[in-house]
């Protein structure tokens, strides 16, 4: 039988999700279906028209585009160190 949310524990699982957690992990922490997070986060739109799903999936490609341009960097940093000697 299906679980029902109340409206604050719904709320809590979209925020989660808009901070990076994974849909997938946080269906497991919540015990619900994927399919019902990812139909709430298509029903969640902004006035310009991006769903959370799509603010949270470019949030986490933001966050490893950082990771990447970070790592290349240094290794830039390290190479003009090794030229220097």
């Amino acid at each position: 039988m299906p679980r029902h949310s109340n409206p604050a524990e719904k709320e809590e699982i979209l925020s989660a999700i808009k901070n990076g957690v994974s849909v997938a992990d946080a269906a497991a922490k919540y015990q619900k279906s994927t399919k019902t997070i990812y139909a709430w986060l298509r029903g969640q739109v902004d006035n310009i028209g991006t769903s959370a799903l799509e603010v949270a999936k470019l949030r986490r490609e933001n966050t490893e585009l950082k990771e990447i341009i970070g790592w290349l960097t240094l290794e830039k940093r390290r190479g003009e160190k090794n030229h220097g000697r």
